[in-house]
């Protein structure tokens, strides 16, 4: 070449990525069902992806990159930059091989494994972005081919007009150069808007031409002697320099003095090297691994040709790199090797060859990356994750071929060609395309360590330290080249994760996020000792009985507040025989449930069972809910009563399907439509599931097993909005009021509030008190005593002694029962001596015998007085339950009791506690 392109090295920044190749590119496996299209899969190793892979990381690199990298660094940091490149580099191929030999791989390249590995989100960002820098890696290429064509034939400025040429006819400027790399770029549209066949075929003539380039360079090096090159002219670089330099062959003393780094100024930009600079600059020259991955749409066999392919490719080029650097740093002076990066061809015996080598390598970079863009969009297209935004992209030609896809990258790049001058850029394309090596290795990294039984590729080189090694090599690599758009590009990647994630629809590829959680908390939950249990670190963990969650989300988002970040279980009992059933009615419907959870915006697991009674599949979800140490310690119920429900979710949309809560699903047999989520809520006449003996039952048996016990009365009545609404901040208004009765006020002579169940009353109260929605509200506790009591006011200060201790913050309220408790004494007189012994027993353990004594009158009495001292209405009552009886023939007297007292209170929770919860140790 008489005419040099020096700003060339520079422009070729980012090394582009083949397209698949594809008919029927795509994600989700393609364009099915085209049997031509499956004839078409006949590549092999050689044509299929070493040969894509080996153009893809020479393109123009191999001819004007080895002398600026040995010049700049000498050969010792040359070979070390190589090792350092290609150990990167390898590590990502690893992750590939790992991921393309781990069951069937479909078209859509580094985009298919990462969607399908890390989910949408994470893929869909990282596809977007792999697009972009397609786009912009075709521009640049194109604006390199066409300033290496205006170098060589276009007319020269008016400063070197005396040394034109015959062969300078082309016009210069701005508008010729876009018109060159827009003509340069309609002939790649048209390639791509053929087919991507057309380009298959053309790369083994693309690569003969390279290999023979090659052949010529590496042969003129021991054929060429000592020789005088002219340097080429440049503004870029104020110097009275030489203008020219030697190649001297193979001499001793040039080695020497080529061995050693001498980082100078860029003769092409005027800004001064060093080794990060060089490094980041040779590295683009290693990029393009992912050309054999993206051919898998084409390949017979792509487990088995694309770890061969792609290693023997990059295997190939490491030793070429290492070779012609060695040569270079043997046979040329260094002032050559820094001031004239395309000495290739003036020391060629045919300088042309080069210059055919630059042009057909520059022309098949474009073009592989325009369809490779093109095949990425309709991938995107495909998988829908962007609405209706790409649903053009979709349409193809009737042999498959995207023609929407190629023709929008056709203006994304045309449109980019408008900046004529792309150094700008140039460093965060191929940032763009480290982040895509990063996730690969990243996706691959996270199938291993969750340990999924399904990833097992048959290429076993490779281990979660080769995938942190590839990770954190490419993530170095990102902030070498430039920190500033590093940090732009993961933002840019945040941005699109979280708009996918918050507005994309759900797939169903599989979430590695999912593995990945199951595995550690499975290892975490065998860590969890329930023989390492201490009372201060106790926390509810809920069982909630729900018999139609119509009509109890009101008491579900109410216990969510109580839970305390301790675990939380909806259960429900279907009554049936699995027996006389075909199949497992349960399964179908997780869905809904998991589906409510989401509308009530719940932190809850849903555990179903299938029993003959509701006391069996009560006894059975106590029995086998949660694991380790995450059990159920606490059974809330809703109260037993004949208030008809109320349906709460009629009229709700479901966001995540667009469907209302009352969609009925059509079938053949209009008498089996149903809703697919819950069934309609029984009639005031509808006999009930469970009969008042069997209600109380199941208390007694939760007690048995040792489980605390809370019933639920009037959440039907219960609006979490309005009671803790962010307006009542806004207009001033004071916080809810929580009342706690810690006394068992069906014990008339009892005085005591701090057993275990009274304690436990408290602690629950005051769980609720101290969660974030609730830290408003005001927590009152009501003590009862007589009037006359001489120990009223020690009484008072114990109790606030005994707050201090436990940390509890509550305005605290003696409230004189005398005449209520005469009520029950006036007929009990006689028999106090009698039964006073009895009372005294163990009350936890036994129904107290004073109870079958009691009457009405006094229970009405007691839920008076409770309703007068609730003024203002508190937001929730927590009162006292008492053990039930031991004799069952009592249980509906005692539910009589327990439903008389708590009659008209508003939402009410009735709690028994069985274990101790609370502590004064530090």
């Amino acid at each position: 070449m008489s005419e040099k392109t020096p700003l060339l090295h520079y422009r070729l920044t980012t090394s582009g990525e083949p397209p698949d190749g594809s008919k029927r590119a795509g994600v989700r496996g393609g364009v099915h069902g085209r049997p031509k299209d499956r004839a078409a899969q006949k590549l092999g190793v050689l044509f299929g992806v070493v040969i894509p892979t080996l153009l893809s990381m020479f393109s123009v690199v191999v001819f004007l990159r080895i002398g600026f990298v040995v010049g700049q660094a000498g050969l010792y940091h040359s070979i070390a930059m190589l090792l350092v490149a290609y150990f990167i580099i390898t590590m990502t191929v690893l992750s590939v091989c790992a991921i393309s030999t781990n069951g069937a791989l479909d078209a859509g390249g580094a985009y298919y494994m990462i969607s399908r590995a890390l989910g949408p989100e994470f893929g869909g960002s990282i596809g977007i972005m792999f697009f972009l820098a397609n786009i912009c890696s075709s521009a640049l290429y194109i604006l390199g081919l066409v300033e290496a064509i205006t170098s060589t034939f276009g007319v020269p400025e008016e400063g070197a007009a005396a040394a034109a040429g015959h062969h300078h006819v082309l016009p210069s400027g701005y508008w010729w150069s876009l018109l060159y790399g827009t003509a340069l770029l309609f002939l790649c549209f048209i390639v791509c808007l053929v087919g991507a066949h057309i380009y298959a075929k053309a790369t083994f003539i693309i690569f003969i031409v390279v290999m023979m380039v090659l052949a010529s360079i590496f042969i003129s090096f021991f054929i060429v002697g000592p020789t005088v090159v002219t340097l080429p002219h440049t503004s870029a670089v104020n110097t009275t320099s030489m203008s020219t330099a030697n190649y001297t062959g193979f001499r001793l003393h040039t080695l020497e003095g080529n061995l050693f780094p001498a980082y100078t100024v860029d003769y092409t930009t005027g800004a001064m090297m060093s080794f990060a600079r060089v490094f980041a600059v040779m590295f683009n020259g290693c990029t393009g691994i992912m050309a054999g991955s993206n051919m898998s749409g084409d390949l017979k066999n792509p487990g088995f040709s694309i770890p061969r392919g792609t290693l023997a490719a990059v295997l190939t080029t490491f030793i070429t790199y290492n070779v012609l650097s060695v040569l270079a740093a043997w046979s040329c002076d260094r002032y050559l090797l820094q001031r004239d990066y395309s000495f290739l061809g003036d020391i060629n015996i045919l300088p042309p060859m080069v210059t055919v080598g630059i042009y057909s390598s520059a022309l098949s970079a474009a073009m592989s990356n325009l369809i490779g863009a093109s095949r990425v969009l309709y991938a995107l297209s495909k998988d829908d994750l962007f609405g209706g935004v790409l649903a053009l992209a979709r349409k193809t030609s009737q042999s498959g071929n995207p023609w929407v896809s190629v023709l929008v990258s056709w203006l994304l790049v045309q449109m980019v060609l408008f900046a004529g001058k792309l150094n700008t850029i140039a460093g965060i394309v191929a940032i763009f395309f480290l982040l895509v090596y990063a996730a690969v290795n990243l996706a691959c990294l996270a199938l291993e360590w969750a340990s999924a039984p399904n990833f097992r590729p048959s290429f076993r080189f490779f281990t979660w330290h080769t995938c942190t090694l590839g990770i954190l090599g490419c993530l170095v690599m990102i902030f070498l080249i430039n920190a500033i758009y590093a940090f732009a590009s993961i933002a840019f990647m945040l941005l699109l994760l979280m708009l996918i994630h918050y507005l994309g629809p759900i797939s169903n590829w599989g979430y590695i996020s999912q593995a990945l959680i199951f595995h550690q908390v499975r290892k975490y939950l065998l860590m969890l000792d329930v023989r390492k249990d201490h009372v201060k670190f106790w926390r509810p963990q809920v069982l909630l009985m729900v018999a139609n969650p119509r009509s109890c989300t009101g008491l579900m988002t109410f216990i969510n507040d109580l839970k305390k970040s301790g675990l939380y279980v909806l259960g429900h009992v279907k009554l049936g025989l699995l027996d006389e059933l075909p199949s497992d009615p349960l399964q179908s419907r997780y869905d809904s449930w998991l589906c409510l959870v989401d509308h009530l915006k719940i932190k809850a697991f849903v555990n179903l069972t299938l029993a003959d009674s509701v006391r069996h599949g009560v006894q059975n979800l106590l029995f086998i809910s949660g694991f380790g140490g995450m059990r159920p310690n606490t059974l809330v119920l809703g109260f037993y009563d004949d208030c008809t429900p109320q349906d709460h979710l009629q009229g709700h949309i479901l966001l995540s399907t667009g469907h209302s809560f009352d969609t009925v699903c059509s079938t053949k047999d209009p008498g089996a439509q149903r809703s697919p989520f819950f069934p309609s809520l029984r009639g005031a006449e509808d006999p009930k599931d469970l009969q008042e003996e069997e209600y109380v039952s199941v208390i007694a048996d939760a007690v048995k097993m040792g489980k605390n016990v809370t019933l639920a009365r009037c959440f039907d009545q219960f609006n979490r909005d309005r009671v803790l609404g962010t307006g009542r901040k806004i207009r001033g208004v004071a916080g809810p009021f929580i009342d706690v009765w810690p006394m068992n006020l069906l014990q008339p002579d009892s005085h005591g509030y701090v057993g275990i169940c009274s304690l436990f009353l408290l602690q629950l109260a005051c769980v609720l008190h101290d969660s974030r929605a609730w830290n408003q509200a005001r927590l009152r506790l009501f003590l009862c005593m007589e009037a006359g009591y001489s120990l009223q006011e020690k009484e008072e200060a114990k109790l606030q002694g005994m707050l201090g201790d436990l940390r509890i913050s509550a305005q605290v309220q003696m409230v004189a029962w005398d005449e209520v408790v005469a009520l029950h004494w006036q007929r009990q007189r006689e028999r106090a001596e009698q039964n006073e012994e009895d009372e005294r027993e163990d009350c936890n353990q036994t129904y107290p015998s004073n109870a079958s004594q009691l009457t009405d009158e006094y229970i009405c009495a007691v839920n008076d007085m409770i309703c007068r001292h609730g003024v203002p209405q508190p937001a929730v009552r927590f009162l006292y339950l008492p053990h039930p009886p031991a004799d069952r023939s009592r249980y509906r007297a005692y539910l009589h009791q327990v439903d008389l007292l708590s009659r008209n209170l508003g939402p009410t929770l009735l709690v028994h506690g069985v274990t101790p919860v609370v502590t004064t140790d530090i």
